[in-house]
C-alpha cells in the first residue's frame, strides 16, 4: 500500500513539474515543421544544460562580428512569419549574424499567467545563444525580443551578469503580478542601451504602459534608452520594411562597430 502511495505522489509530482515547463512535444513538433522549410539561414542545435532546443543562423552579408539573437513571442517559433522572420532575415543584409532561438512554449490554450514559472528556463537557453555566437567569435552582441520574447529577454537582463551590448524590445508589455512578467520592474535594472519599439495599434498593454516603462528606464538611470512609436499593430502586418529599418538604423547608431 505504501509503495503505491509513493508512486501515486511521484506521479503528482512530475506532472507537476511538467505543468510548469515549456511543452516539448509542442516544440518538437515546431522544429519538425521548421527545419524542412528553412530557406534561408541553418537549423542549429542548443542546449540549455538540460535538453536541447533550436536555433536558426543566418550568416550576415559582411561578417563584421557582430550579431542579433531574437526571440520570438507567445507560443510560436523561431521562423514565425510575422515580425522574427522579416528580422532574422533583412538584418543580415545590414551586416548583421542573427540567431533565431526557440522560447519555452506552452500549449494553445494557456493563459497569460500560466507563462510565469517559464521565466525561470530563459537564461538558460539565451546562455547557450550566448555561448553558440561566442563560439562563432561575435564581439558584439544584440538581444531582439517581441511580445513575450521582448519581457523575457527584459527579466534576462535585469538579473544577468552576462555580457550584452543591448537590448531591443518589440511590443513589450508590463503587466502581471509576478514581478518576472513585469517589464517595468525589469526596466528598472537595465543599464544597456535600449530600444522601446511598439505600433500605433498595438495592444492595450503595450500602448498603456509606455509612460511607465520611460519612467522606468529614467529610474534607472539610462540614458541610452529610447522609445519609438511606428505605424503598426503588434504584429507590424504590412509594415515590415518600415520595422526593419527602424530596427537596423538604431542597431547601427549604437553599434560599436
Amino acid at each position: 500500500m505504501r509503495s503505491i502511495f509513493r508512486l501515486f505522489i511521484f506521479s503528482l509530482f512530475i506532472l507537476a513539474f511538467n505543468s510548469h515547463a515549456s511543452d516539448l512535444a509542442k516544440e518538437k513538433r515546431w522544429a519538425d515543421q521548421v527545419v524542412e522549410a528553412i530557406i534561408d539561414g541553418d537549423a542549429v542545435w542548443l542546449n540549455d544544460g538540460k535538453r536541447d532546443f533550436l536555433g536558426i543562423y543566418t550568416e550576415a552579408e559582411e561578417n563584421k562580428n557582430r550579431a542579433v539573437i531574437v526571440m520570438h513571442g507567445t507560443g510560436v517559433h523561431p521562423d514565425w512569419q510575422q515580425v522574427i522572420q522579416p528580422l532574422r532575415v533583412g538584418l543580415t543584409e545590414h551586416n548583421w549574424n542573427t540567431l533565431s532561438i526557440q522560447m519555452p512554449v506552452l500549449a494553445n490554450d494557456a493563459e497569460y499567467v500560466d507563462y510565469a514559472p517559464l521565466y525561470d528556463e530563459v537564461a538558460p537557453r539565451i546562455n547557450a545563444a550566448l555561448k553558440y555566437l561566442r563560439g562563432e567569435a561575435m564581439k558584439e552582441i544584440i538581444l531582439i525580443g517581441h511580445s513575450k520574447g521582448s519581457t523575457m529577454s527584459a527579466y534576462y537582463l535585469s538579473a544577468s551578469k552576462e555580457p550584452v551590448n543591448g537590448f531591443v524590445a518589440i511590443g513589450m508589455s508590463a503587466f502581471g503580478k509576478d514581478p518576472r512578467m513585469n517589464a517595468v520592474l525589469s526596466l528598472e535594472k537595465i543599464h544597456i542601451p535600449v530600444l522601446d519599439l511598439y505600433g500605433t495599434e498595438d495592444l492595450d498593454t503595450v500602448i498603456a504602459s509606455a509612460d511607465s516603462r520611460v519612467a522606468a528606464a529614467k529610474k534607472a538611470g539610462n540614458k541610452n534608452y529610447t522609445q519609438i512609436q511606428i505605424t503598426g499593430n503588434h504584429f507590424f502586418d504590412g509594415h515590415d520594411d518600415a520595422l526593419l529599418e527602424t530596427v537596423a538604423q538604431w542597431l547601427e547608431k549604437n553599434s560599436a562597430d
